[in-house]
């Protein structure tokens, strides 16, 4: 890549991974059409974006770590039920005819945006519920299943994990956007970018300009999330939520 090339990927990336840290995911609706735009055929951009998305993880986790108080066996428990997922879903992504997958997607992902529109109180308090057996169980097999489209699909699946933890298990906005960056940022991405770099490829000589505009982004989305609070954060959520899904659909309507 070119010095120009390297600029604009970064600053792409600064912002994508800044609304992200912010909204409590969707990174990818800018970062993943400009790895394909600049070039990349589509699996070679999912891994990379993949790996890139890791490092918006450790810079939000940065942040998260100085003033968030997370329950560590809260957890443990996404990421026991949403790594199989991962893993499950980066190898069933190369089976997949992506405009089906990419058409379905987007309605769900724009259906968050609409649904957290409507809910004008939601996620504005931290109120704990479904914590008994029954609602761990049916809790973690929906993250299980956005697992898999975090495998799959990246491209918003972490909005699917904030808006899941704020309306299931009755976190706000601001505790959940923290889980989502630590666990889904780091681990979630991580296991996806292993299992799609050892079945297909990463294209390395563009991960450093990723890696710095992730890192920055991921660091500063954060720190707007926890000096702005809830409301803020649920206003981002909503619009980055119905951006990315309307990108999902059109891109799934080119591909017919």
């Amino acid at each position: 890549m070119g010095l120009f090339d390297q600029g604009l990927l970064f600053l792409i990336s600064l912002l994508a991974n800044l609304l992200s840290a912010l909204a409590g995911g969707g990174a990818g609706l800018l970062q993943l059409p400009a790895l394909l735009f600049l070039g990349l055929p589509f699996g070679v951009a999912l891994a990379t974006h993949k790996l890139a998305s890791v490092f918006l993880g450790l810079g939000a986790t940065a942040r998260h770590l100085k003033s968030a108080t997370l329950d560590w066996r809260f957890a443990l428990f996404i990421l026991a039920l949403g790594l199989p997922g991962v893993v499950l879903g980066a190898n069933w992504i190369l089976q997949l005819e992506e405009r089906w997958a990419l058409g379905l997607l987007g309605l769900l992902t724009l259906s968050l945006g609409l649904y957290s529109g409507f809910k004008p109180e939601l996620g504005q308090r931290n109120q704990p519920m479904h914590r008994d057996v029954t609602g761990y169980l049916f809790g973690g097999g929906v993250l299980f299943l956005i697992g898999a489209l975090n495998g799959s699909l990246t491209s918003g699946t972490g909005l699917f994990v904030t808006l899941w933890l704020v309306r299931w298990f009755g976190l706000d906005y601001k505790t959940a956007v923290a889980y989502t960056m630590v666990l889904v940022g780091i681990f979630w991405n991580g296991m996806g970018a292993i299992t799609l770099g050892i079945l297909g490829e990463i294209a390395w000589p563009w991960i450093p300009a990723l890696i710095l505009g992730s890192l920055l982004g991921g660091y500063l989305g954060a720190h707007l999330s926890i000096i702005k609070g809830n409301r803020l954060i649920k206003r981002a959520f909503e619009v980055v939520t119905i951006l990315v899904g309307i990108s999902l659909l059109l891109k799934a309507y080119s591909l017919f």
